[in-house]
């Protein structure tokens, strides 16, 4: 079996730390099983099954919130000792300790593995690799038949309560949203799978639409519960970068070849600063006026002064910059890519900002036109169902059609057109608002998994940073037999990836106890570091 690409401090610390993780895991499961055996002692944990369960049945609880940012408390509370007690513990193979927290080594031990498979797929010559062909007809096919199969499996009517009106509007609900990312995240992966290049353009506006929905969804998250603690904005964090970071250690890649996760940390942590500051006074028209003027400001002075952005972003150079492989781009500046990726999206976080802000008023405007005669009703919802699709035939015709490099310029200033128009489509009668498939909302649900694991467990980079330009192939010679099998596997490993995070969130981000907070990021950094000088002390030492 050959690998490509050297060997890292970053790969060899991370086994390192997986090795003891699985021995523990594999032992607790033995002292587990010894216990069952004996009738005389009950089980006294809770299974990994049921830790997940209990972290969705949480989510669940989350309103307008985009669902890759949802509300996890924690496990229930125990009595929990300081880092070093637990890490001792760990150490001597405490059988005590170790049946406690059978669940949360069986989940970085599941963790760890499936890291190891990213690896194994994408940096070695284990599994073959085909080239990506596209057919419009195959690409077309599949997509329709995937919306019928949903339409006749999984269609579901919802009768939930509005947070603000407590009546049935259900005007761009979580059902709603989650079905909305669904729909776009297969087309977004069937985009890269098929190098379906046609659609670039429809591609940049779905990825626009996801940054919409961080702004609206924090926004509507942080107006509603007024919640900027330390450990919200700690779960906030690990929900999306945790997974990314232990990728970019074990497939040794930047930050930055997952470009959507700093693009949504960065516009996550501005929504929550601008709603955080003087947060008392949010609910004041003028204060949040300011607000959203000063967001607006914040933008243009980033991206549209030259030179600013360059300035401000010099020092994350280390984290942010991005060198792709590909020879043609091997003068582009380090922040190229990073100033390219968020600059296209700049401004339709804020778009999604005003309009969660206004979604009360946009309800109460509903319920008092739903309460209307039928001819003036009908009369209202025909016109502005008119001048909506009016519009997004001009957008089509002038915008959307034009290249990808003039695109590309128009896109930061135009993109809320189409959104505008498929709210406008999506919401203008209570059969429409109320209804989802379900099956694209559970697709939508775990999106920023499917987005970081296609790369390595879908398609094939084969190289560090490098671009996915190949597909894995477990069945050459029978693309759609592959097709078939791979993407059964890539869909389960990613919502397993998805609750392994929940679970491991619960374990290690408590969510009323700072001070435990604080010692577990203080250990895992101090874990992590020694590991690290431990792994290049290892690479020091000569292979004979």
């Amino acid at each position: 079996m050959e690998v490509f690409g050297p060997v890292t401090p970053g790969q060899v610390s991370f086994l390192l730390g997986l090795f003891p993780v699985l021995i523990a895991w594999i032992y607790s499961e033995f002292l587990e099983y010894k216990k069952s055996s004996s009738p005389a002692k009950l089980h006294s944990d809770l299974s990994l099954e049921n830790l997940s369960n209990e972290a969705n049945k949480e989510e669940e609880k989350a309103i307008l919130l985009e669902g890759a940012l949802t509300k996890s408390p924690s496990s229930k509370s125990r009595s929990n000792p300081n880092i070093k007690t637990s890490l001792m513990r760990f150490i001597t193979m405490d059988e005590p300790f170790l049946l406690e927290n059978r669940a949360v080594l069986r989940a970085m031990s599941e963790f760890g593995l499936i890291l190891v498979y990213f690896y194994l797929c994408d940096r070695t010559s284990l599994f073959p690799e085909s080239p990506k062909k596209y057919s419009r007809d195959l690409f077309l096919f599949l997509y329709i038949l995937l919306i019928i199969a949903s339409a006749l499996t999984s269609f579901k009517k919802h009768n939930d309560k509005s947070a603000f009106s407590g009546k049935s509007t259900m005007y761009l609900n979580r059902h709603q949203t989650e079905e909305w990312k669904g729909w776009m995240q297969v087309l977004f992966l069937m985009y890269h799978y098929f190098a379906a290049s046609e659609i670039y353009n429809a591609i940049r506006v779905f990825i626009a639409a996801y940054v919409w929905m961080t702004g609206f969804g924090n926004f509507s998250y942080y107006y509603i519960r007024k919640d900027f603690s330390l450990a919200r904005f700690a779960q906030m964090m690990w929900r999306l970068n945790f997974f990314v970071a232990l990728t970019c250690i074990v497939l040794d890649n930047d930050y930055m070849l997952y470009y959507i996760c700093p693009m949504h940390t960065l516009f996550t942590l501005m929504v929550y600063g601008a709603l955080g500051l003087f947060s008392k006074h949010n609910e004041v028209p003028a204060v949040m006026a300011a607000k959203l003027a000063a967001c607006f400001l914040v933008v243009i002075a980033m991206w549209e002064i030259p030179r600013v952005f360059e300035v401000f972003w010099s020092p994350l150079t280390i984290l942010l910059g991005y060198k792709d492989p590909e020879p043609s781009k091997a003068n582009l500046p380090l922040l190229h890519e990073w100033h390219f990726r968020s600059g296209l999206d700049r401004y339709i976080w804020i778009i999604g900002m005003i309009y969660a802000y206004y979604h009360p008023t946009v309800e109460k405007w509903m319920e008092k036109l739903e309460e209307q005669e039928a001819k003036i009703k009908l009369a209202i919802k025909t016109a502005i169902v008119s001048v909506a699709v009016l519009v997004g035939y001009l957008w089509y015709e002038y915008i959307y059609k034009l290249d990808k490099l003039t695109y590309n310029k128009y896109h930061p200033y135009t993109s809320w057109i189409p959104i505008t128009v498929y709210i406008c489509l999506r919401n203008f009668t209570p059969q429409l608002r109320g209804c989802s498939l379900t099956l694209f909302a559970w697709l939508g649900k775990i999106t920023l998994e499917t987005y970081i694991s296609q790369i390595h467990i879908w398609l094939r980079s084969g190289l560090p940073n490098g671009q996915p330009k190949f597909l894995l192939s477990f069945i050459p010679s029978y693309p759609l037999l592959n097709f078939m099998l791979t993407t059964t596997i890539y869909v389960l490993i990613s919502y397993r990836v998805f609750d392994l995070t929940n679970v491991l969130k619960n374990a290690f981000v408590p969510t009323r106890d700072n001070k435990r907070l604080f010692q577990n990021f203080v250990g895992g950094i101090v874990i992590a570091i020694s590991l690290y000088f431990l792994s290049l002390v290892l690479l020091k030492i000569p292979v004979a």
